[in-house]
């Protein structure tokens, strides 16, 4: 009779290696669902609240480079679709040191991440923050984000999520630092000053992204 060798993994030990990894996938799988549900919901609210389902031009670009433009926000990507890379990065830092103690599946904190950015969303287009936009910040062009773009956005920060999860924290960073930069060269604006104008409006920056 051959002796399997003492390195070679048992059938017993493979079959509970699967068995733990079932429940996993399933509830990944359930996450995930629950995931899209929450962003056709988001979907289905903006349109209750006005918002179009693409750009009233009535054509849908890959990318929209203008940003002083009434198309802006309105197709697929713009250059405010970067940031919300960031907001992706920045929820899976925050999530991540949060679930220090109560140990949620990656799954979880994905969902977690998804109704903080589709909750976002939706408050991004109310009438109270359109108006804030227009008075308080450049975006005098801005009547809120079509339906394609709001969605495009929650799979932009998708994708800095997952990039924070599989990626090591300098390279997350470097990511992240890059992305500022570029729309500070680029457009004279970015996360950090976006936030800023919205809460606290400074004229002399106001000033500087207008270009004068």
């Amino acid at each position: 009779m051959k002796k399997i060798p003492a390195s070679a993994p048992s059938t017993r030990t493979t079959l509970s290696d699967t068995a733990r990894r079932a429940p996993r996938a399933l509830l990944l799988r359930a996450d995930l669902q629950l995931c899209v549900l929450v962003v056709a919901l988001m979907a289905a609210a903006e349109w209750a609240m006005g918002r179009v389902p693409y750009c009233s031009c009535g054509y849908v670009k890959l990318w929209h480079g203008v940003v002083m433009s009434s198309e802006n926000s309105q197709h697929f990507t713009d250059w405010f679709t970067l940031t919300h890379i960031m907001h992706g990065v920045g929820f899976y830092f925050l999530l991540w040191l949060l679930n220090k103690k109560t140990r949620l599946s990656f799954g979880t904190l994905l969902l977690l991440a998804v109704l903080l950015e589709c909750g976002w969303e939706a408050l991004e287009n109310t009438p109270w923050i359109i108006d804030r936009y227009r008075t308080a910040t450049v975006s005098l062009d801005y009547y809120g984000d079509s339906v394609l773009n709001s969605v495009s956005d929650v799979l932009a920060m998708v994708t800095g999520f997952v990039l924070a999860k599989k990626a090591p924290v300098w390279v997350s960073i470097a990511v992240t630092a890059t992305l500022e930069l570029l729309l500070m060269y680029f457009i004279r604006d970015g996360l950090i000053l976006n936030v800023l104008m919205l809460i606290h409006p400074v004229e002399s920056i106001r000033i500087w992204q207008s270009g004068a």
